[in-house]
């Protein structure tokens, strides 16, 4: 079934059931069902058509699921927005929109963050959401008494693609606006039942947030967390090792993904080891190859059906039914996905190659270290060398030398930064990742 049929299903079999949760007020799968439906009729009557883009913000609240349902229900095509788009910005969006060819059957279209290049309308077909719903279904076991904590963007994947599975198996969504208020995220578990679980989706910044502020109040709840997954950015191997001490009754996923990939691949690392960069086996309508560049390949049911208004960029990276990505990747005998890095991302130091998250990784190990960036930095003999941005905890004075006494005993010589700059904050997107065009 399909999001919006799944809906109805629950409406008539679960009418009293909390569907989602928003600013403290449940609302039910019978009166969610009801809105979406006077929602629908309203957008038709003010001139909403099948296979017309409808462009509007996403707000991190029951409205937002509402609105996106209910353009759905019209056959209309959902172009959420991030909430701090300027409005000539968007403005320009629906003018393109407007005069660029759509592919047909196109569900939504999801705005990259331009984070590798120019921000692009990555469209995604209704078959390609289901699949994605049934890939987190089958590797993370979305079930109906689960209560799914949303606390990131709406407008990007990693979120919205958990209000698939959370809904169609008849579960519960929690809406927080982000996790800057950590006592709004523990809130929830106050008011869970006895037989109830709680999910989430969390970025590595967002992990290393709360074992740094709130490792107690996690520790303290972790009966009642079923799973968290992580993705969008690399997680450090010390995170894993300690989000997994924290929470040792909780399964923990590291998941490969991306706009234009859809929810590909997903590694348990709280059952097996805790290595950087693995990312386990395909899921059920995905597959994945890595070319003799090294560069990870992914098809399946469901990746993008294109950019739209960029015949141009599409062709680039989908070609005959594949996606080739900017990932670099390898694959082991039991065929898992173990990422290296990406193909721009790296550093050449005078021949050898230093992929920055690699160092990034052993930096978050060392104590006293909130948060940090890899970037390169020019050289007056050597070319390009690399150079650490980190932050400090509060109230701790940190040597460069230190740093780099650290990191001898656990990367190669020539990985290791020649420059180190001590700074109040990382740059990072929206939706959590590192933002390096910003340092270019």
């Amino acid at each position: 079934m399909t999001l919006e049929q799944s809906l109805e299903h629950f409406a008539q079999l679960t009418p009293d059931k909390a569907a989602v949760i928003s600013q403290g007020q449940p609302l039910t799968y019978a009166e969610l069902w009801e809105r979406i439906r006077q929602k629908a009729k309203q957008l038709k009557e003010e001139g909403l058509r099948e296979d017309k883009p409808y462009v509007f913000i996403a707000t991190q609240d029951a409205e937002f699921i509402v609105t996106y349902c209910a353009v759905h229900l019209c056959g209309a095509v959902c172009v959420p927005l991030e909430n701090s788009t300027p409005q000539d910005r968007q403005q320009q969006i629906r003018e393109e929109l407007r005069t660029s060819y759509i592919v047909p059957r196109t569900s939504d279209i999801l705005y990259t963050t331009g984070t590798t290049g120019e921000a692009k309308g990555v469209m995604l077909s209704e078959e390609a959401w289901t699949a994605n719903a049934e890939n987190l279904i089958d590797r993370l076991g979305f079930t109906a008494d689960l209560l799914f904590i949303v606390c990131g963007p709406l407008n990007h994947l990693g979120s919205l693609s958990k209000i698939y599975p959370t809904l169609m198996t008849g579960g519960t969504l929690y809406l927080l606006e982000n996790l800057k208020d950590l006592n709004a995220f523990f809130a929830p578990f106050k008011t869970l039942s006895d037989s109830g679980r709680v999910g989430s989706f969390l970025v590595p910044s967002s992990i290393r947030m709360l074992l740094q502020l709130a490792s107690k109040q996690l520790a303290a709840v972790s009966q009642k967390i079923d799973f968290i997954e992580t993705g969008a950015a690399p997680i450090s191997q010390h995170d894993m090792e300690r989000l997994c001490q924290t929470l040792p009754h909780s399964r923990l996923f590291n998941t490969y993904a991306s706009t234009e990939t859809g929810i590909v691949c997903s590694y348990e690392f709280s059952k097996y080891d805790c290595v950087p960069g693995l990312l386990g086996k395909p899921m059920r309508h995905s597959l994945v190859r890595i070319d003799v560049d090294g560069r990870v390949i992914c098809s399946g049911a469901t990746i993008m059906s294109g950019y739209v208004g960029s015949p141009e960029a599409t062709a680039r990276v989908l070609r005959e039914g594949e996606i080739y990505t900017s990932d670099i990747g390898s694959l082991d005998g039991d065929g898992m996905l173990r990422l290296l890095g990406r193909r721009d991302d790296v550093i050449n130091v005078g021949g050898y190659k230093v992929n920055p998250s690699e160092v990034e990784d052993a930096v978050q190990a060392f104590e006293g270290i909130r948060d940090c960036i890899c970037i390169p930095a020019p050289h007056p003999l050597l070319g390009t060398v690399p150079k650490l941005l980190y932050v400090p905890q509060e109230g701790q004075a940190i040597e460069p030398k230190d740093i780099a006494r650290f990191l001898r005993e656990r990367i190669e010589p020539y990985k290791i930064p020649f420059f180190y700059e001590a700074v109040e904050a990382i740059k990072r997107t929206y939706n959590g990742k590192l933002d390096r065009k910003a340092y270019l």
